[in-house]
């Protein structure tokens, strides 16, 4: 039964690394990934052609963002997570929580308002419209705990322990729906918390952690569940192909250790991004006040002077 697409699963021999990382490329993400690093260099190249800058880190983290995409769905792996949960889980981790972080520090909507031209007065081109999506209801919907926090957790129970997933599954257009689905949940939580870009919901450095750490326990929850099910719990899974020689309850309890380190890692990563990114404001904020101070010859501090030194002559 070929689930996938490319490569017939149900004839996989045991997985290796190896074999996991060998050349198996799905179309529709293949084309996806050539098309967002194309995107993405034609915005820095017409930066640099402007005599702007554009930072290299920046587009480190983009290209590792699109690239940890298509490790996952244009190699093997592919193809062993249709069979193995094991697999899936990882590819499931990366694309939910690894490759957004990464695609997000890229700053891509900042990237195209810059390089995007203007449209002229009363136009309307391709930046005008990303401004009104930006600005949008739905937007300010889509980017609020109050919908990303409970997204992101059913993503997992809704999915996983109800008969949606067997369903998706038993497609080609139902998996990449779901992979899709994963990386667009990943996008819409870590957006608000430590994206570089604008965005409609954008809380304190406080707030931001609060929110991080809000759906990680049912994350970590939903991890052990796997770990401590005593039968198999998801149907696509249950009957393994016997040439991968692997136990389904085993390969199941794998899936769910997977899960559970996954919720930490990235929690840490994005936590290490929140720290850095709150020093550099605090920064900004200092040598903003510093040139506010010498532009107007320190008004602020002299008329707290002016202020003690009016207390002092009432009390004397």
């Amino acid at each position: 039964m070929d689930h996938s697409g490319h490569g017939m699963t149900m004839d996989l021999p045991p997985f290796t690394l190896g074999r996991g990382l060998a050349w198996s490329a799905d179309p529709f993400f293949l084309i996806a990934c050539l098309v967002g690093l194309a995107l993405y260099g034609w915005g820095v190249a017409r930066l640099v052609r402007r005599g702007d800058k554009w930072p290299v880190g920046r587009t480190v983290a983009f290209a590792a963002g699109v690239l940890s995409v298509a490790l996952m769905m244009c190699t093997k792996l592919n193809d062993y997570g249709m069979v193995m949960f094991s697999v899936h889980m990882v590819q499931h981790m990366v694309i939910s929580m690894v490759s957004p972080i990464l695609l997000l520090l890229g700053a891509p909507i900042t990237l195209a308002l810059r390089a995007l031209p203007p449209a002229g007065r009363g136009r309307r081109g391709p930046r005008e419209l990303l401004l009104m999506l930006l600005h949008s209801r739905y937007m300010r919907i889509i980017t609020h705990p109050a919908f990303t926090i409970p997204l992101f957790i059913a993503s997992l129970y809704a999915l996983y322990f109800t008969p949606l997933f067997d369903t998706l599954m038993g497609s080609r257009a139902g998996h990449i729906g779901m992979m899709v689905h994963f990386l667009a949940v990943g996008v819409v939580f870590f957006w608000p918390i430590m994206g570089v870009d604008p965005g409609p919901h954008r809380p304190g450095y406080l707030m931001r952690m609060l929110e991080l750490f809000a759906g990680m326990p049912f994350h970590a929850f939903f991890g052990i569940a796997l770990m401590m099910a005593s039968s198999p719990m998801v149907e696509t899974f249950k009957n393994p192909p016997a040439s991968l020689g692997i136990d389904a309850l085993s390969d199941q309890n794998a899936a769910g250790g997977i899960a559970w380190a996954f919720s930490e890692v990235p929690s840490v990563l994005v936590l290490l991004a929140l720290l850095f990114q709150w020093y550099a404001s605090e920064e900004r904020q200092a040598r903003r006040s510093d040139r506010a101070a010498d532009r107007d010859g320190d008004k602020e501090l002299a008329a707290y002077n002016a202020y003690l030194a009016s207390l002092n002559t009432r009390g004397g």
